[in-house]
């Protein structure tokens, strides 16, 4: 069986990459929505905040919390351990430690794509251009992965890492856009933007128009996120890869991850969207987070701390 500390680091080399990608993709759109006319002032860039947890360190650093500023925080601060900046180089120390575990061009990948985000940050690159250059990097990592690595516990804790990362995400930007939003029964011209922003950061846009035909409606929205197993960032489907990679992984260890992540895929796949608003999305989005984190827990004690 692998080393709990080469497991480890494999696990948050693959979290960090991802990490930096769902921050691109956030600030990308919080951005852009905040230059609209429809945009909701400082409450675009605050959720943003909320949404990583950097919300109390920014407004410590800028009381007034303006956009430039929080951008610069969540971007290219390397004294913000949350930022894109320091999630690659956090991503490229890990890959480096187990360099012997990973192919040399998924090293070279991580490698360039820190020493070119450090120049980028030195330069004051425009931070449109950046957002699109961290998403590529990501892309072109994971494709490298995919493409080169053995199928062994390297590439399912690498997966692992990934989808964990992912699901997290998606529930905490949807929690927080709904939050925005308020009634999700009551769909207004301004929420359409904010649910359209919210399919973007996710990369979900064309998937919505494909799937439902119609306008952006809270309901849809909510289903297509949580529900759908053909979405790549719904929790369903971040939950069904999961369920699938931890018995992958060799060892007699992880059995109550393993039974966490069935019982987290069960209640995905039989839940329907008109009950889980009925009792209210924030709780459910909630009760969700409590059960990614207690899973992401029983991971680590099984395989990512040394016994």
């Amino acid at each position: 069986m692998m080393l709990s500390r080469t497991a480890s680091q494999l696990y948050w080399m693959s979290r960090h990459i991802e990490r930096a990608e769902n921050l691109a993709r956030l600030l990308d759109v919080t951005h852009s929505l905040s230059l609209l006319p429809q945009s909701r002032g400082g409450s675009d860039i605050v959720a943003a905040l909320a949404t990583t947890g950097a919300l109390d360190a920014c407004r410590a650093r800028y009381p007034a919390l303006a956009a430039a500023d929080v951008l610069h925080f969540m971007t290219f601060d390397s004294a913000n351990p949350a930022s894109i900046i320091n999630c690659l180089k956090y991503a490229r120390e890990n890959a480096h430690a187990v360099r012997g575990k990973i192919t040399g061009e998924m090293w070279e990948s991580l490698n360039a794509s820190w020493l070119d985000a450090r120049q980028m940050a030195s330069e004051g690159r425009p931070l449109a251009g950046f957002f699109d250059w961290v998403k590529e990097r990501s892309h072109l990592f994971r494709g490298t992965t995919y493409g080169t690595i053995q199928r062994n516990d390297a590439f399912s804790f690498i997966r692992l890492g990934t989808f964990m990362e992912r699901a997290d995400n998606t529930a905490r930007l949807l929690d927080v856009k709904a939050h925005l939003v308020g009634n999700v029964a009551d769909d207004s011209a301004a929420d359409f933007y904010l649910w359209g922003a919210l399919l973007r950061s996710l990369g979900a846009f064309e998937a919505y128009h494909e799937l439902y035909r119609d306008a952006l409606g809270a309901r849809c929205v909510a289903e297509l996120l949580v529900l759908r197993p053909d979405v790549p960032r719904s929790l369903r489907a971040c939950v069904d890869e999961i369920a699938e990679l931890l018995p992958k992984i060799k060892g007699d260890t992880g059995h109550r991850a393993k039974r966490l992540a069935a019982t987290l895929q069960a209640e995905l796949c039989y839940g329907q969207i008109d009950t889980i608003l009925g009792d209210g999305l924030h709780a459910y989005l909630a009760h969700f987070l409590s059960q990614i984190q207690a899973l992401g827990d029983a991971v680590h004690g099984a395989y990512l701390e040394a016994a």
